[in-house]
């Protein structure tokens, strides 16, 4: 074990001050610790900070502080990298997260001595047509949200499944989303709860203005392809990072991403297990 690399969620003052005592902690047992420079800033532990676009190479993991908004972050940074990231929840569910903060000390020794599982989930990869700031490929854990900008208005997008058209949607957004994805946004929608360990892609409408208002759950080769057919202008959401604003005309692509996502696993645990857990479901009937 040479580098780990630490996130701390940017607002929360125990985010803060767990960061500073595993910092403490791993560079005391001789591992180089990393964090990008402006978190770094902002915990006072600037000497360990270095470019978001150097952060990733080279980690032999990454340790997420925070919830699932900061482990959505962290797995952005490494993913290119595919360096695999560590969860520790700080937050509310944490359905990302495989270790609450008071397990910490005993995950972080198993991780590196190397006691650890590695599961793969699948990512949505996002092509963007468009000579506003959201053009270019990006990539989500999580899901792709197109949504109105302005409220009161409604987006209009035509959607292509595997190359054919398929409907234009009168809607206040739609969602795509990885299976890990399906219990975020989507399930806040009423679209299904999935295993994680499919690869499929799931569109979901919100709120939309129409008779077919049901989820789509697709094989991953068949690729989706939105156009904003009409006024108003689309803003872009990716795993909760606003990317900006699409006009009539611009598409969007979403399919597989040409590598998984790596989660570390300390104990494993089944999906069903986790979805119990985290909406305190009972353990027998009545």
């Amino acid at each position: 074990m040479t580098a780990v690399g630490l996130v701390p969620h940017p607002h929360r003052t125990a985010s803060a001050d767990l960061v500073r005592v595993v910092t403490a902690k791993l560079t005391e047992r001789g591992v180089t610790v990393r964090l990008v420079a402006e978190d770094a800033d902002a915990v006072g532990l600037g000497e360990y900070g270095v470019p978001a676009d150097a952060f990733g190479p080279g980690l032999d993991f990454a340790v997420s502080l925070g919830g699932d908004g900061t482990m959505l972050r962290t797995v952005d940074l490494v993913y290119q990298a595919q360096v695999p990231v560590l969860g520790v929840n700080l937050g509310q569910l944490g359905f990302l997260a495989g270790v609450e903060a008071d397990d910490l000390d005993a995950a972080l020794e198993r991780a590196i001595a190397g006691d650890v599982d590695v599961e793969e989930r699948m990512v949505v990869r996002v092509t963007v047509e468009s000579s506003g700031p959201a053009g270019g490929s990006w990539w989500a854990l999580n899901e792709c949200l197109m949504e109105k900008a302005h409220s009161g208005r409604l987006v209009q997008l035509a959607v292509s499944i595997g190359g054919e058209f398929f409907t234009t949607y009168a809607a206040d957004g739609i969602i795509v989303s990885t299976p890990t994805g399906s219990t975020a946004y989507a399930f806040s929608a009423r679209g299904p709860i999935i295993s994680p360990g499919l690869r499929c892609l799931l569109l979901t409408p919100v709120s939309p203005h129409m008779l077919f208002d049901r989820s789509l759950v697709l094989a991953p080769d068949e690729e989706l392809r939105f156009e904003v057919a009409a006024e108003p202008e689309v803003e872009l959401t990716i795993d909760g990072r606003t990317l900006g604003s699409l006009s009539v005309g611009d598409g969007v692509t979403c399919r597989p991403g040409e590598w998984p996502a790596r989660l570390l696993v300390i104990d494993r645990r089944t999906f069903h297990g986790v979805l119990k857990a985290k909406f305190q479901l009972p353990d027998r009937a009545g």
